[in-house]
């Protein structure tokens, strides 16, 4: 579905854009474990301002199916307040993961708090949710690869593709 040349050259123009966001802001990069490690560590090598880094850990899939249910499995290790935060995500489906963690974060009172996802997968949203950095705007399929996972097998594909049977 997506090359790899394709993801690297978004990436890096994602890049660009939080660069030019957030010069002089020293921004916390959250990395939403694990499908967005990928997309993360490639996202920073792009980023040459002042970052810091950290991860949360969510649990809302069984298989291909979102279960409805979302719980933090691994909490941050930075305090957020009156800091410039951007949640980085793989994927950004129904919205309800998204959401849950944006709510969540809220509540830690960061100066500001912004969404970064790969792939957007706007016919399956049930939560709308604002996205100020997005790669791809993708269809319903379930897709695999560049750290996106199906039963956590396929991660480490280079590319992004549709898992068989779609």
């Amino acid at each position: 579905m997506i090359k790899e040349k394709n993801i690297l050259r978004k990436v890096k123009e994602l890049g660009k854009k939080i660069n030019r966001d957030y010069k002089d802001k020293n921004p916390i990069i959250v990395g939403v474990l694990k499908g967005a490690f990928i997309f993360m560590a490639d996202l920073l090598r792009e980023i040459d301002i002042p970052v810091e880094v950290d991860f949360l850990s969510i649990h809302s899939y069984n298989g291909k199916e979102s279960s409805g249910v979302v719980r933090i499995t691994h909490d941050l290790s930075l305090n957020i307040q009156d800091r410039h935060v951007i949640v980085v995500e793989d994927i950004i489906d129904t919205g309800r993961t998204i959401n849950y963690i944006i709510e969540n974060l809220k509540t830690r009172r960061p100066k500001s708090l912004v969404v970064c996802a790969l792939l957007n997968k706007k016919e399956n949203r049930i939560v709308e949710i604002p996205l100020t950095y997005v790669g791809f705007e993708i269809p319903r399929f379930f897709v695999v690869g560049y750290g996106l996972d199906y039963s956590n097998k396929y991660r480490n594909l280079r590319y992004i593709g549709v898992a068989d049977g779609q």
